[in-house]
């Protein structure tokens, strides 16, 4: 069972968007995609709100995830963080096993 983490990093003076392209220009962003057990992590801004970015992080199981939180990756993150002074909102999903339901398949184009 695959685990989604949808954080929301909001700031000012668009330092969520600086933190977003501070983590990709740095490499670290393509550190965690190598990590064993990544499916995604992929960063999103929300139409609606400027000073927000949305991360959709992807892990494999929660062992692949609780690797990730005590690699150095995290440090680096939460450094980041700090020097952006952002605030989160996190969202948590796992995957349903079973798929996308018949009666919902008619609904999408593929």
């Amino acid at each position: 069972m695959s685990i989604t983490i949808n954080i929301y990093y909001s700031g000012t003076n668009g330092n969520a968007r600086k933190f977003a392209e501070e983590m990709i220009s740095s490499g670290i962003v393509d550190e965690i995609r190598a990590e064993d057990g990544n499916l995604k992590y992929e960063y999103f801004l929300p139409l609606n709100n400027s000073e927000t970015v949305l991360l959709i992080d992807s892990w494999k199981n929660q062992q692949a995830l609780d690797l990730h939180h005590k690699s150095p990756m995290m440090s680096k993150i939460i450094r980041l963080r700090e020097k952006y002074n952002l605030c989160m909102k996190v969202e948590r999903y796992l995957t349903d096993e079973s798929g996308i339901p018949y009666r919902d398949k008619e609904f999408i184009k593929e």
